[in-house]
């Protein structure tokens, strides 16, 4: 099962649950009470999650590490190649 067709199951059965009850096919009390919150949960559910993804990308940037000795490695195979196609006749501005 591929990942599309998980989340499309997931999603079905979230929508038929949703479906049934803003249809009142099933009674709960929470229902009868804020229908306008069952209404809209698709939409509070989206806005969460957004909120939630925000969240995790910015601790995500805040927590980055530094790669200092990759930095390092990095500089000099850049200096290794320049001096490589020095040697093959490329100039350098």
């Amino acid at each position: 099962m591929t990942k599309l067709l998980e989340w499309v199951a997931v999603l079905g059965a979230l929508g038929a649950v949703w479906l049934s009850l803003v249809t009142n096919t099933v009674e709960f009390g929470f229902v009868r009470q804020y229908p306008t919150a069952v209404f809209y949960s698709p939409v509070i559910f989206v806005g969460l999650f957004g909120i939630y993804a925000i969240i995790v990308v910015l601790y995500r940037v805040f927590t980055f590490n530094d790669c200092e000795k990759a930095a390092a490695e990095l500089q000099e195979e850049i200096v290794e190649a320049r001096a490589d196609l020095a040697k093959l006749g490329f100039r350098f501005k």
